[in-house]
This record gives structure tokens, C-alpha cells and sequence, in this order.
């Protein structure tokens, strides 16, 4: 009979486990559970009344497990929280939590994972990520800048220009990685290769690239050359004077001035350290227009426009006027003036016209450059940094 009665209890909570429906603190009907034994002499019998979350037990009443018989013969009511598959694969009931439960419990990391913290650096922000060496390679393939010719290089480093670095070289001046070049064609990297000019390292970061819109003097020259004549680029000497405490580590840049306006016309020239760009906009092939506003000596009539507009020879070429334009008189103005736009930018092309046509011309003014316009509040001797916008008005697409 003990037999029997332990199956029907294995059976029965087996059954029960298997009630998904039932809520986990929901007090079951209490369920008696009795075995017995028959001997010659005597006979006795254990009742169990179970239930899911019972009452608290009293104080010093130690709970019992239903392996051990109560010699008293009564009922008592047992807390059994864990019902668990024996290693026979049958269930099983006891009053303490399984093996595997506490060796989870005590290998548990119960403490709060720290956050990843960046490194920072000195200045604040966050240290670089080092690359790999197939990053930088690819990093130097597709958008490094290539190597330069090595008087390209001086002179965007603000040496001297192109024609007088060429001369350094071919002098034996400029030295390279130990052996001194003579080849101006040499291709050279200053971030890798050393270089010396008279003694003196290139410094391996060159200037950024520069622009600016100067409205020019009368009196001045566009180029460096005579030191007793006036240079537009003199009128540059505070922006380099405080050159190191906006840019520091970095040298001066060599500025020169795209094109020339001679000494006596006035207005918009273009200043960069930028050969590319001023190659490309003051080459014919670019086709700008330039815009000139002439003061003329005398009465402007029908055949002095006709014959500028007709164009004359300069340097064994035929230039003709794009347009010309009789303006219409001002109040505090007592001379003519006259808009003239032309494309091919020759040596005092807008005077030869002007003196063909037999006028001569007071004063002399350039007012724009393809489409970029000389500011209005741009004071005579002054210069503007160009921006992006400006720059492609000035048809550069770079």
C-alpha cells in the first residue's frame, strides 16, 4: 500500500504541474495525501495537507520532510516550495531549493558593470583611433595629394616664386634627402621627403590655401619688385604680422596677385598663395570678362563708341570690346564715363581702345571679374576674404 500511495502522490503533482492556468500565489484546495502499512500487530497511517503559499510556520517549529515519518500519527501542514525531477526522472518534493540553484546563486556577479570611459586627451577631446596599416594605405592611395614638383613645392611654402625657386635649384641650393637636386621636374613630398633651402629645413606643413579680393590704389604696383616702388602686397603686412597668433605652427603664405593692373588703374584684383588658381583664372582659355569703368578727357560721341567697339591691335593681335558703354552723367561727376567689358585681359588693352578711338582716359577703374563684383563697401586699399561662393563666381571649381 506505501507503494501505491507514493505513486498516486508523484502522479498527482505531476498533473498539477502541468496546469498552466493556475496564478502562482492562488491558494490550492488542500490536498491530503495518506499512507499506510498493515503489519501482524499493528497498523498506521501519515496524512500531508498541502498547499502552495501556506501560512508562516511558527517560531521553533522546525518543518519536516515527508521522507521521515511522525511518530505522533498526526497531520501537520508542510511548506514545499520546490518540486524538482529526481536523477531517476521523476518528481520529487523537498523543502530545500536544488544544488544547481545555489551554485548559480553564489557565482552570480551582482555588481553593477562600470561604464566604458573614453580616453581624453590634454585638449578635451576624445583620443584618435589608430589605424591600421591598410587603412592608411588606402587612406594614402585615394586621398592624400600626390607628390609635387619641387618648385611648385618651394614656392607654395613661400620660398619665392616659381621662376626665382626654379633659379634656387638650378643654382645648387635646395637640397633633398641629403643630395643636393638641380631638377625643378624632381617630384617631392614634404611630409616625407627632407628638404633644405640655404641651409634652412622646409617646414613639412605648408600654409593653406588663401584668398582675397583687394580693392587697389592708385600708385601701386602688383608685383614685389623695386623696393622703392609701392606693392599691392604691403598693404598685407598686418594680416601677416598676425599670422602665427591665428595660425600657429604653420608658415606665412607667399601671396601674389592674379593678373596685373598697371600703376595707375584702381580696383578689384584678386591676391592668393594659390598657383593653380590663379593660372587657370587668368589664362585666356578661361574666357572671364572683366568689366572696366574709364573716365574720359573731352565729349564722348557715336564714332568714338564705334571705333571701341571695333576694336585695335595690340601685340600683332586684334582685340574687340565684348561692350561698350556710355554712361549717363552724374551731378558730381564732370567727366564722361565709359563701361567697357573685355574677355582677353591683354597688356593695357582698355586704354589701347580707348586711345584708338582718340580719347584719353582720366582715370581707370576695374569694377568685376567674371562674376564676382568689387564690394561697394570695400574701402580703397582694403581687401576681403573670399569665400567658397566667391570663388566659384570667379569660375574656379576646385
Amino acid at each position: 500500500m506505501a507503494s501505491v500511495a507514493t505513486t498516486s502522490t508523484a502522479t498527482l503533482f505531476s498533473s498539477l504541474l502541468k496546469r498552466p492556468s493556475l496564478p502562482i500565489f492562488r491558494t490550492l484546495p488542500r490536498i491530503t495525501c495518506s499512507s499506510s502499512s498493515s503489519s501482524s500487530s499493528s497498523s498506521s497511517s501519515l496524512q500531508f495537507n498541502i498547499s502552495f503559499a501556506p501560512p508562516k510556520p511558527k517560531k521553533n517549529l522546525p518543518l519536516q520532510d515527508h521522507d521521515h515519518d511522525d511518530d505522533s500519527g498526526g497531520s501537520q501542514q508542510l511548506l514545499i516550495p520546490w518540486i524538482i525531477r529526481g536523477e531517476d526522472g521523476k518528481l520529487k518534493l523537498q523543502t530545500h531549493p536544488p544544488a544547481r540553484v545555489i551554485h548559480s546563486h553564489a557565482l552570480a556577479d551582482t555588481k553593477t558593470p562600470n561604464p566604458i570611459k573614453k580616453k581624453k586627451t590634454q585638449s578635451g577631446g576624445t583620443k584618435d583611433l589608430k589605424l591600421s596599416k591598410a587603412a592608411r594605405r588606402f587612406y594614402n592611395e585615394n586621398f592624400k595629394e600626390p607628390p609635387e614638383r619641387l618648385s611648385k613645392v618651394l614656392a607654395a611654402a613661400g620660398v619665392a616664386s616659381r621662376r626665382s625657386s626654379e633659379e634656387l635649384i638650378f643654382e645648387g641650393r635646395v637640397n633633398v634627402n641629403g643630395s643636393v637636386c638641380k631638377t625643378p621636374q624632381t617630384k617631392v613630398d614634404p611630409t616625407k621627403d627632407i628638404i633644405y633651402v640655404n641651409g634652412r629645413r622646409l617646414p613639412k606643413k605648408l600654409p593653406p590655401k588663401v584668398y582675397f579680393a583687394l580693392n587697389k590704389p592708385k600708385g601701386y604696383i602688383c608685383s614685389s619688385g623695386e623696393k622703392e616702388s609701392k606693392s599691392v602686397l604691403n598693404l598685407f603686412d598686418e594680416f601677416l604680422k598676425s599670422w602665427n597668433k591665428r595660425n600657429p605652427g604653420l608658415p606665412k603664405p607667399r601671396l601674389f596677385t592674379v593678373g596685373r593692373l598697371d600703376v595707375a588703374t584702381t580696383g578689384l584684383i584678386i591676391v592668393t598663395n594659390d598657383g593653380d588658381f590663379a593660372q587657370t583664372i587668368s589664362h585666356p582659355s578661361s574666357m572671364l570678362s572683366k568689366e572696366y569703368i574709364a573716365s574720359v578727357d573731352g565729349v564722348v560721341n557715336k564714332k568714338h563708341l564705334i571705333a571701341i567697339s571695333e576694336g585695335t591691335i595690340i601685340d600683332g593681335v586684334h582685340c574687340t570690346p565684348d561692350f561698350v558703354e556710355l554712361l549717363p552723367k552724374q551731378p558730381d561727376v564732370s567727366r564722361a564715363r565709359l563701361r567697357i567689358v573685355v574677355h582677353e585681359g591683354r597688356t593695357h588693352e582698355v586704354r589701347e581702345l580707348v586711345k584708338n578711338a582718340g580719347l584719353e582716359i582720366h582715370s581707370l577703374k576695374r569694377i568685376r571679374i567674371g562674376g564676382f563684383r568689387l564690394p561697394a563697401d570695400l574701402g580703397i586699399g582694403k581687401h576681403v576674404e573670399l569665400k567658397q561662393a566667391n570663388l566659384k563666381l570667379l569660375g574656379w571649381k576646385s
